[in-house]
């Protein structure tokens, strides 16, 4: 009694025993949605809630990556087409690297898991990172994406505890799917990302197999300042699209956990270069009251029947890095880094990236991580910024004054570069406000999804959601259910009998981790071999 009276003694206003607050004791009254102008509009710096969540998540781990972890890469170069379709390309961007049809730049790509810690397996089910730095002439450009070409959620807000749910249990250390479920059951617009995930797509075969896609709004710029939307998508060329079904991938991992690395490695070293092609969808600017989801939404796909896939030139992998650690493990990649005639949309995921991602890189690999050679720029670099850990040179122009690290000065400082192309200035008249967007439509493209399968790509979905469902809780069970119901039907009717099915097989529901880890950690006790000590 004594004990709960002191926890009412601590209590704001407003607050329960169960409210949540962040660091400072704040009670947090809106954990869904950053604040921005409209509920569609760009973000704002004094996110204070949102930038205090994630720059404490940028920072939980050291020194391996949060998320992507278990990765490889390999260098080459992207080869423009001069064109976006069959029109001259400088009519939607003035970036330098696509004018010029044969144009060649230098590239470099890491391919990695999401969730899984560095040493896990390849065979994973979970998203695949296609993150891609190309070495342009006017610096460099970050391209960072997933093989899926949607996310769960649509709020960078959402990122840290999306990741937690996905994470091992903190007490335990193990993995379970009723931690990840319970996450996704408070989440709607997860559901057409759940789909993908747990059908075949769930798990590519490898990572030269693969599609890639930057997952978020973009914007190209041209030279008259006007600007288009923009997703990007990276279709394989010759070696095409494989998927695993769960039994493949449970086979394949009881005797390769790097299979993936392996796969890449080999086939660059034997000299059979994989090749991307990279194609746009491009949408005016603007609201589009006639799409049933805002194009912004990153849980959403644009339909290639409105807006069709346009080629604008190819990737070729050809050379393997030279040491693992150097340039693969150091390699830091940003959602901001960005070259004159690209540019960023309102999309609520792509800002809250745009302010993580460099943040992580400066707290995984050091202040000056992009003085390594990985992540330095093919050109000059001279800049104010000095010192910090790990320095080992000065960025000075070839005419400062080494005395001078500050700007405006007449005494040989750095001056301000000309701007070239008239500047995208996009125009916003709106309250600012923390709401999600107008048009959430969370399940209709799920549907869509689920009946464009094949009837082994659906057989597969459900089984595999069965399998994760049946260790999680009636009423976790019951909220997926529904939503898959939403989406379409039958989706919803095979989840369910599925899982009753289950659950009558499953009389005893406590579990620590998944069923097969329970059932695995019961038949090592049986199989072992008693031994006498030595």
């Amino acid at each position: 009694m004594v004990e709960e009276n002191k926890n009412k003694e601590k209590l704001g206003t407003g607050e329960g025993n169960d409210s949540l607050t962040n660091r400072q004791g704040h009670p947090v009254t809106d954990n869904q949605n950053t604040r921005t102008v409209g509920n569609r509009g760009p973000s704002t710096l004094e996110n204070y809630d949102f930038i205090e969540k994630i720059s404490h998540f940028d920072r939980e781990r050291v020194p391996e990556r949060v998320v992507h972890a278990r990765g490889a890469g390999a260098h080459g170069y992207f080869e423009a087409y001069g064109k976006a379709g069959d029109e001259p390309i400088a009519k939607y961007t003035r970036a330098k690297l696509f004018q010029e049809a044969g144009k060649r730049t230098p590239v470099f790509v890491r391919f990695s898991t999401v969730a899984g810690a560095m040493e896990s397996p390849e065979t994973a089910r979970d998203p695949r990172g296609f993150a891609v730095k190309f070495y342009t002439e006017d610096g460099n450009w970050d391209l960072v994406g997933n093989n899926l070409k949607i996310f769960f959620i649509r709020d960078a807000m959402k990122f840290p505890d999306m990741i937690h749910a996905f994470k091992p249990d903190p007490v335990s250390n193990l993995s379970n799917p009723e931690r990840m479920f319970d996450f996704l059951s408070g989440t709607p617009e997860a559901t057409h990302m759940v789909t993908f995930l747990f059908s075949p797509w769930g798990i590519p075969a490898n990572y030269r197999q693969m599609q890639g896609s930057g997952v978020n709004t973009y914007k190209w710029v041209n030279k008259d300042g006007e600007a288009v939307l923009i997703k990007y998508h990276w279709e394989p060329l010759k070696q095409g699209i494989k998927n695993l079904t769960q039994k493949e991938a449970d086979e394949i991992q009881g005797k390769n956990v790097s299979h993936a690395t392996q796969d890449l490695y080999e086939a660059i070293k034997n000299g059979d270069y994989p090749e991307w092609e990279l194609c746009v969808q491009i949408m005016s600017d603007d609201y589009h009251p006639e799409l049933d989801f805002d194009p912004l939404d990153d849980t959403k796909l644009w339909p290639t029947d409105q807006y069709p896939f346009l080629k604008v030139g190819k990737m070729v992998l050809n050379k393997n890095p030279e040491n693992y650690f150097n340039e693969v493990e150091q390699a830091a990649f940003g959602t901001g880094v960005l070259v004159d005639g690209l540019d960023f949309s309102d999309d609520k995921m792509l800002q809250g990236r745009t302010f993580s991602y460099s943040d992580t890189q400066r707290h995984r690999v050091g202040t000056n991580y992009l003085q390594l050679p990985i992540n330095a720029p093919k050109k000059r670099v001279a800049t104010n910024q000095r010192g910090g850990q790990m320095s080992y040179q000065v960025d000075v122009g070839s005419d400062q004054n080494p005395h001078v690290n500050y700007e405006p000065s007449v005494i040989g400082g750095l001056k301000e570069a000309e701007q070239i192309g008239k500047v995208h200035e996009p125009h916003y008249n709106d309250k600012l406000v923390r709401e999600k967007i107008d048009r959430p439509n969370d399940f209709g493209q799920a549907g869509e999804t689920y009946r464009s399968f094949e009837d082994w790509e659906r057989d597969e979905l459900i089984s595999n959601l069965v399998d994760a469902l049946k260790v999680c809780r009636p009423e976790i069970q019951d909220k997926m259910i529904e939503y898959f119901t939403n989406a379409d039907e039958d989706y919803g009717k095979r989840v369910k009998d599925g899982v009753a099915k289950a659950m009558e097989m499953r009389k005893d529901t406590t579990h620590t981790s998944t069923a097969e880890a329970d059932e695995t950690t019961q038949k090592a006790k049986q199989m072992g071999h008693e031994a006498d000590p030595y």
